[in-house]
């Protein structure tokens, strides 16, 4: 009983931030400027939503432009990156007699203790050079060599036992027809972490709109919201603000929703359970 007590303390400790984020959309300016500040709305109002929407209307690009720009950034780097990962993972964890295995699975290790900040030079030094800038294979491409992506997808592939793959060898099964109608199906769970992990990062990415694109119809979401507020100091938009971080952390947790169940599984390495 006081395991499960704890348990739900540091829960509700966990989600306290996310209903703060919720209540304050809600507040009225006389509750968001408020010494000491309260956790709860008194007088909710959706004034603040009001805001947004005038924003939104007054600015030179359409705001449906940047939400349809956030979405097909986050599909593309979702479902790319899915199928990298899984295709490269596949040899690595199953194909003992592939050619320098161990040394390109200690890079992957290695490329994990690099912060990502490293890398955004030669990034943009590469999307220059390539001729990609202000356009979404330059929003979309960066973000695909995922190290942590491809390390979940060989380790989950490793608890999946080789006597299952050389079956379907056996009956005649392709490395294609293996690697689609058998392995995918066992990295569902997996898949899914990945899914929920890339969705979070492409969505909420302001760096890639901010460096990458030159033109206020190659922005994104998070640029969009940045604008909204005014920059560091402002107040005046500080309601409209507070709305748009409130639906912006709403497709995240819709997608924590979808994959829930599976997330959980990856974390039991449950590798055999589809």
């Amino acid at each position: 009983m006081v395991l499960y007590t704890l348990l739900t303390f540091f829960g509700l400790l966990m989600l306290a931030p996310l209903v703060y984020l919720a209540v304050t959309a809600f507040k009225p300016v006389s509750e968001l400027f408020l010494f000491p500040p309260r956790f709860f709305v008194i007088n909710p109002t959706l004034q603040n939503f009001k805001e947004l929407l005038f924003a939104a209307t007054s600015s030179v690009v359409p705001f449906s432009r940047y939400i349809f720009n956030s979405i097909v950034v986050s599909f593309l780097v979702v479902t790319i990156g899915i199928v990298i990962s899984t295709m490269a993972a596949y040899p690595l964890s199953k194909h003992k007699e592939l050619p320098f295995r161990r040394g390109l699975f200690s890079l992957i290790v290695l490329a994990l203790m690099f912060a990502p900040q490293v890398t955004q030079i030669p990034q943009y030094i590469v999307m220059s050079k390539l001729g990609l800038m202000d356009t979404y294979f330059a929003l979309v491409l960066p973000m695909l060599a995922s190290p942590m992506g491809l390390f979940l997808m060989k380790q989950f592939l490793d608890q999946i036992p080789d006597a299952l793959l050389e079956a379907a060898r056996m009956d005649g099964a392709s490395e294609w027809r293996t690697y689609v109608s058998i392995v995918v199906p066992l990295l569902q769970p997996a898949i899914a972490t990945l899914m929920l992990l890339n969705f979070i990062a492409a969505w909420n990415d302001p760096w890639a709109s901010t460096v990458y694109t030159t033109t206020d119809q190659m922005k994104t979401l998070p640029f969009a919201i940045s604008t909204i507020s005014g920059g560091y100091g402002v107040v005046a938009r500080t309601g409209a603000l507070a709305a748009a971080s409130f639906l912006m952390i709403v497709p995240t947790l819709v997608m924590f929703i979808i994959t829930q169940r599976r997330v959980l599984e990856t974390m039991a390495h449950s590798g055999i359970k589809a």
